[in-house]
């Protein structure tokens, strides 16, 4: 029974780790301010817009996979970054995990690979949305203990399919509000 529940555990860390732990692209922050009216035709303002999305989804996924990587090295749920760039669910998701590696004496360490892309904007939604999918290569990375810096039985990574979505809020910012480590579709 305790190598069932230590085997869901690591998995558990290891899925919310690898979706959350990697350095990605970088792009500016979206602006809180309305857009600045624009001479040209509509077909472009949409198309710049689509674009902005996208690069502020970007620097939004960047941002939590960074913060998610500086908090899983000291296994904090309360590291502030968090905030900054995540959203509930994937918020409380991930300082769950957090939380459940140091009530076990673990933390990451090793690195992770990331290639994120966005694969769909949709500014129409309420609210806007940007779904991004990243090829994570958590072959080096792991969880150990603290105590004894052993791996954590299980945290063998691989590579693998991720997806998140980036959410505008009513201040103007991307967040990222949900992802998934989809550790049975290898990239």
């Amino acid at each position: 029974m305790r190598a069932r529940q230590l085997s869901r555990w690591t998995a558990g860390l290891v899925a919310v780790a690898a979706v959350g732990t990697s350095t990605a692209c970088g792009a500016p922050e979206a602006s809180t301010t309305s857009p600045p009216e624009r001479s040209g035709p509509a077909g472009t303002d949409r198309a710049d817009d689509e674009k902005a999305a996208e690069r502020a989804a970007l620097k939004a996924y960047s941002g939590y996979l960074k913060a998610s990587r500086t908090a899983s090295r000291h296994s904090d749920p309360q590291h502030p970054e968090l905030t900054r760039f995540l959203a509930d669910p994937l918020l409380t998701r991930v300082r769950l995990g957090l939380r459940q590696a140091r009530e076990h004496g673990a933390v990451s360490a090793g690195t992770l690979r990331s290639d994120p892309t966005v694969v769909s904007v949709n500014l129409d939604a309420e609210p806007p949305t940007v779904e991004i999918q990243d090829c994570l290569d958590a072959t080096g990375y792991r969880l150990v203990y603290v105590a004894n810096e052993k791996v954590v039985p299980g945290t063998r990574g691989s590579r693998h399919l991720a997806t998140a979505t980036a959410t505008r809020y009513p201040d103007g910012r991307w967040l990222i509000s949900t992802g998934s480590a989809h550790q049975d579709q290898p990239c």
